[in-house]
């Protein structure tokens, strides 16, 4: 047995060549999928619903794909639509989809599988102890659990039914990235083992390759092993760099949890065929008795003013660790004096990040007490209004250019700003709240498949 896998990018929007999917096409795989989503980029996309790439990325690079499933046939996979996965990604996507239909003559049955979780349902689930953190999540309440925009992060299952029922095009909401590549190899009886580690191989593309490109993959599934090779003829792979895969967003390299059970990869084996394909063997998977969803949530945290600024001054860097609390100390009476007790002093964030010193690794920066001559300074201001926030901004920025430095006399200039004004509005700001699983009835009770036929 064979199977051919295609992942022509790391997700829908990054782009990939042309040239490399017409090779990948030529190849004839089995199934096209495509990740388009992620929480990398932070809780925004999920809590506003916006995507991170924009609507002209992802429809030429869905064009491309749409047009190389009608050439082979076979079924194209979408998953995590609109970044976050929620139900108005996978609109969006479908609208596309449904454009680019009418414009290029295709015909095709889609399915759009929705991910948002209803409130009700997560209550309930809460109250029969059907919610569980993931470490370190904090305690949840059940008030932030229905008052987040939740989406479950659907396996294989969803998808598969929507494949059995017809589906030519699966626009899934959020979702395992295995589980995109995974959904037909599993339906044509390929090891789950295998199956699930091909598919964390390649659900990032050519991430794992030498030089990682926004470009695909080309996978052989075959009985007991799989073959993996770059599209991109120039690109190459290696043991080392495909195996490294393993690491990325797990905590543990050999263990991977997905839905239904654990990815092992302690025995599995690298070998490299030649200076760009690599040959994969060894992995097992144990199926877990209780089957899990992965909830992700996230709900607005206030709105943000920021200004940018530097500082080159040894003087005024020293005195860094005293200036800073005594300035926020200020700020915080300074808000009741100027808003007269209509805001809420503790509602209100000033917040302070050096780069050039602890920006990053804080604490842990094994070189924090190396000297420093330059620091970028970004204040942030989160606040309840986008009014209160721009407002507060206003007076922490001016003050924060002329704190009172010991060691000089009169005003002096602590920090420079490249912009005038130097406050920006970002809007509203959003802040993740879970992080846990759900143990649902059955695989596919917290999804909802809606088919359609699109022509042109």
């Amino acid at each position: 047995m064979e199977i051919r896998i295609l992942a022509p990018t790391g997700a829908l929007g990054a782009g990939f060549p042309a040239v490399s999917l017409e090779r990948g096409v030529a190849l004839r795989p089995h199934v096209i999928a495509c990740d388009a989503g992620s929480t990398d980029s932070g809780p925004f996309y999920l809590g506003s619903g916006e995507p991170k790439l924009s609507r002209e990325a992802v429809r030429r690079d869905l064009r491309l794909l749409l047009k190389a499933r009608d050439t082979l046939g076979v079924p194209l996979i979408i998953g995590s639509c609109g970044t976050s996965g929620r139900d108005t990604g996978v609109d969006l996507v479908a609208s596309l989809a449904h454009e680019i239909a009418a414009e290029e003559g295709l015909s095709f049955t889609a399915a759009r599988i929705y991910a948002d979780q209803d409130p009700v349902r997560l209550a309930k689930y809460y109250a029969e102890g059907r919610v569980r953190p993931l470490a370190p999540a904090p305690p949840l309440d059940l008030d932030i659990l229905t008052s987040s925009h939740v989406v479950g992060m659907m396996g294989v299952e969803p998808i598969q039914r929507a494949l059995r029922e017809g589906a030519d095009v699966v626009l899934a909401g959020r979702a395992s990235d295995t589980a995109l590549f995974a959904a037909v190899p599993h339906l044509r009886g390929a090891d789950p083992g295998l199956t699930w580690h091909m598919a964390k191989t390649v659900e990032c593309g050519a991430a794992c390759a030498v030089p990682p490109s926004a470009d695909g993959l080309f996978v052989h599934l075959r009985d007991d092993h799989f073959d993996v090779e770059p599209l991109d003829p120039a690109a190459r792979l290696t043991p080392h760099s495909v195996a490294a895969h393993t690491l990325y967003e797990n905590a543990n390299p050999y263990l991977i949890t997905e839905p239904s059970g654990v990815l092992d990869t302690t025995r599995a084996t690298y070998t490299a065929l030649d200076e760009r394909r690599v040959r994969v063997a060894g992995a097992e998977f144990r199926h877990s008795d209780t089957y899990t969803v992965k909830l992700e949530g996230s709900r607005l945290a206030g709105y943000q003013t920021i200004a940018v600024g530097g500082i080159r001054d040894r003087v005024v860097i020293e005195e860094l660790p005293k200036l800073i609390p005594m300035a926020q100390d200020y700020f915080r009476a300074k808000i009741i004096d100027v808003f007269g007790g209509q805001v809420d002093p503790d509602q209100v964030g000033i917040a302070y990040r050096l780069y050039g010193q602890d920006a990053v690794l804080g604490a842990r920066d094994p070189q924090r007490n190396d000297p420093v001559h330059e620091l970028g300074v970004l204040i942030t201001v989160t606040a309840p209004t986008q009014e209160t926030a721009h407002a507060v901004a206003t007076f922490v920025a001016h003050i924060s250019s002329h704190l009172p430095v010991p060691g000089y006399d009169g005003l002096a200039s602590t920090v420079a700003y490249p912009f005038s004004p130097p406050e920006t509005d970002r809007g509203p700001v959003y802040r993740f709240t879970v992080n846990h699983v759900a143990v649902p009835a059955d695989p596919y009770e917290m999804f909802r498949i809606v088919h359609e036929e699109v022509a042109p």
